[in-house]
């Protein structure tokens, strides 16, 4: 069964389950405002680049399978959103705190060709460092917004989103676009995973199938020309 989430901040209540979500890429994709729109609802042009690791939280309702695996219950769930430094000098810190996340929001600039390119470095990572080999990833595309440096291409994205078997988001931390959606998409894989263990349901593939994919009308690559 796939769960369902409803969107619901709560304070100051017990929660039934911890979940901790970790958001890496290179350095200066956009995690932290990212973070910040979700928990917050709102952009912040103020952060600075994230030193080692930080985290964010938020609480929500979760509607999944009850104990007898099949009738209906709401889950309180408290979100831990870990904010992960993309330097290669904190490289070392970010992969162990790998094994303690149960899914992964892995993040690329729509405006920077190379951090898109390292999206296979950091999947490699991810998958000789996670609690499995095919931990649970959305993979999320980054400043949508900013339309007229778009520098990877939709088409090229969601191939790799398909070659790995992930939902692909193209998102924006100044409008909020598809950002609660990429964050949901992946608490549903979580806690699915975590339904098949506790109650034994039927397996299913790596991050659920089919693969989905959501991106905001597309402007021209723009391409650059030093000759």
């Amino acid at each position: 069964m796939l769960l369902t989430a409803v969107c619901s901040t709560m304070v100051d209540w017990d929660y039934d389950y911890l979940i901790k979500l970790l958001a890496l890429g290179d350095s200066g994709v956009g995690k932290t405002t990212f973070l910040y729109r979700y928990t917050d609802g709102k952009f912040n042009r103020k952060f600075t680049t994230t030193v080692g690791i930080d985290f964010r939280e938020k609480r929500v309702v979760y509607t999944g399978t009850g104990a007898d695996g099949t009738s209906e219950r709401n889950f309180r769930v408290h979100l831990q959103l870990w904010d992960t430094a993309g330097q290669e000098r904190f490289r070392s810190l970010t992969t162990a705190f790998f094994r303690d996340a149960m899914g992964f929001l892995l993040m690329f600039d729509l405006t920077n060709q190379q951090s898109f390119v390292n999206v296979r470095n950091w999947m490699s990572q991810l998958q000789a460092n996670a609690y499995c080999d095919n931990p649970d990833v959305v993979l999320v595309g980054t400043k949508a917004d900013i339309r007229d440096t778009r520098n990877v291409n939709a088409k090229l994205a969601r191939e790799m989103a398909d070659r790995y078997g992930v939902p692909y988001f193209e998102t924006s931390a100044v409008s909020g676009v598809n950002v609660d959606a990429a964050v949901l998409t992946l608490l549903n894989l979580v806690m699915k995973r975590m339904e098949q263990s506790t109650y034994g349901a039927p397996g299913s593939e790596p991050n659920g199938s089919p693969t989905a994919s959501h991106e905001v009308e597309e402007a021209p690559v723009r391409r650059w020309c030093s000759c």
